[in-house]
């Protein structure tokens, strides 16, 4: 057991070393090949897409079954192989963090609005958020980021991190690949509604833990009282509790308000609000990307702690 949570914490390390110095891969990532597939899968068992719930809702639920079960049998059984299974976890764990990633397209945001060009920051945001963005001003542009930074902060760092240490490689591709799902088939619309709520739910289960704990994370590197304060109060009353927790820590403890109206798929939503403080500036989006890697930084002294108090 020691011997396992010391190889874990170096993995760990090592994993995120290489998120930090490698980034994310250019061109053949594991996620898009997924992501191919489970379209793939949408399209074979869901080719006739109505609002039917239960029949829907029944070709959804196989789909998730036929793209995650095989995928983690198979990683599960490569991880066995001795020697080998070792960097293949560390290789796999790289490849699912994505806070080098997140913290660069968030980059791409900030310089655009830097340099007043409206056109591609609606372009840049576009590619970390599903709202519609050729219309929106700065200001909705920096609250778009911060939010993905902070929901995203969970989803593609926290919570990968979470499932690797309580199941390994197999449990962090199976995150992940909730996850994608989710982004994929996770919309309230005619075509997802009742096809993609198996995936919906399956994601918020397994974000049960580790959205609480990276609202917590984020609590602790600001405002902490006040992060706590809107974490309890708000999250209930959003779409998404887990989402609705980070996001309401992550925008307390830096001291400003998110939430407001959103347009996704030409539809105008209005969401509550979250945090407290002033509307966020253009600096927020760097003072986000900063918590993200602030509380990666602790969870893994923590890992790495844990264990070696084992050998004190």
């Amino acid at each position: 057991m020691i011997e396992l949570a010391l190889s874990s914490a170096v993995q760990l390390t090592l994993a995120l070393l290489m998120d930090h110095c490698l980034g994310e891969p250019n061109r053949w990532h594991p996620l898009s090949a997924f992501g191919r597939m489970a379209r793939w899968i949408e399209r074979a068992v869901y080719p006739d897409q109505s609002e039917r719930s239960l029949s829907s809702f029944l070709c959804g639920l196989l789909a998730l079954a036929l793209t995650v079960i095989p995928t983690t049998i198979v990683v599960y059984f490569l991880i066995q192989i001795p020697g080998f299974g070792w960097i293949l976890e560390v290789v796999l764990l790289y490849l699912v963090i994505g806070r080098f990633s997140l913290i660069q397209h968030a980059g791409y945001v900030s310089s655009a609005l830097k340099s007043d060009d409206l056109t591609e920051a609606r372009i840049k945001v576009g590619w970390i958020v599903s709202r519609q963005t050729d219309q929106l001003t700065p200001a909705e542009i920096i609250r778009a980021t911060i939010e993905s930074v902070l929901e995203n902060g969970n989803d593609a760092v926290f919570g990968a991190i979470f499932w690797f240490l309580v199941a390994g490689a197999p449990g962090a591709v199976l995150y992940r690949m909730a996850n994608t799902l989710d982004a994929m088939w996770g919309y309230k619309n005619t075509k997802y509604l009742y096809f993609g709520r198996a995936a919906a739910r399956f994601d918020d289960l397994l974000n049960l833990i580790p959205g609480q704990l990276c609202a917590l994370t984020y609590a602790l590197f600001g405002h902490t009282r006040q992060a706590i304060r809107c974490w309890f109060s708000q999250a209930p009353a959003y779409k998404s509790f887990n989402g609705g927790s980070v996001m309401a820590s992550g925008a307390a403890s830096l001291g400003i308000t998110l939430g407001g109206k959103a347009t996704y798929h030409g539809q105008e939503v209005s969401g509550v609000q979250l945090g407290c403080g002033q509307e966020p500036e253009l600096n927020d989006i760097d003072r986000s990307t900063a918590l993200v890697t602030k509380g990666t930084i602790l969870w893994a002294l923590i890992t790495l702690l844990f264990t070696a108090c084992y050998y004190i």
